[in-house]
């Protein structure tokens, strides 16, 4: 876990985006004219630079990590950034720290995605991985070229599904997605906006966007995303 300033926020958003982590950005009123923009920056266990075996982690682990980092590594409120899965869990934290959160924007988020495509395989298929005891699916960007699911983390992950019922969340958010996002379907970050209780919820769809975000001019839409909400938020205090 490491802390970076504003000027690395390209370089650090970038790999933030490419190992489908999350953030944690401070949105507290600056002193004297100067306000202060730092973020914790952090791989949930087993994925990027943690440690831990990412095949042995669980998405209820997952959301463990992040809270850990709200009630142990940050304080006050904070503006939480998530990719893809990161996406997911700082749903999840939202909802667990309400106190500790002052707005999100989600980057390709992966909201329940991974449950939702298992269960749409036909009844057929579903019993022919369930007998192997994982689901292995084709993934360009791991080394191997699949990503391997269980069978015990499809079903813990059905834990912490939030696409089924309105999502207790009230703070803003924005979501941001590639349409040509060809491993997360853009119309998730759309059914996370129509299901949060905000009603300062924005969705920002990228024509030419991947999954990555990781273009120049994606990292530069994020920066003037999180800025404009530090704005908001520390005119309203």
């Amino acid at each position: 876990m490491a802390a970076v300033a504003l000027r690395c926020w390209r370089r650090g958003l970038s790999q933030i985006w490419s190992n489908g982590g999350l953030a944690a950005l401070s949105s507290k009123r600056p002193q004297a004219d100067r306000r202060h923009k730092s973020t914790v920056q952090f791989d949930y266990t087993g994925h990027g630079a943690s440690e831990g075996v990412l095949a042995e982690g669980s998405i209820g682990t997952w959301k463990k990590d992040v809270l850990f980092v709200l009630d142990e590594l940050v304080e006050g409120p904070q503006i939480m950034v998530g990719s893809s899965v990161g996406g997911w869990l700082m749903l999840l934290a939202a909802i667990a720290r309400p106190e500790k959160t002052a707005a999100l924007v989600g980057i390709s988020t992966a909201a329940d995605h991974i449950v939702m495509s298992f269960n749409s395989l036909s009844l057929e298929v579903r019993k022919e991985f369930e007998e192997k005891g994982e689901w292995t699916v084709p993934n360009k960007h791991s080394e191997d070229g699949v990503l391997k699911f269980s069978m015990n983390f499809l079903r813990e992950a059905e834990n912490h599904c939030v696409l089924q019922s309105p999502i207790p969340i009230t703070c803003p958010v924005r979501l941001i997605h590639g349409l040509k996002d060809e491993d997360v379907p853009w119309h998730i970050s759309m059914q996370v906006a129509e299901r949060v209780l905000s009603p300062d919820v924005d969705v920002i769809l990228r024509r030419h966007g991947q999954h990555r975000m990781s273009e120049k001019d994606d990292i530069k839409l994020m920066v003037y995303t999180i800025d404009d909400l530090i704005d908001k938020l520390t005119t309203l205090v």
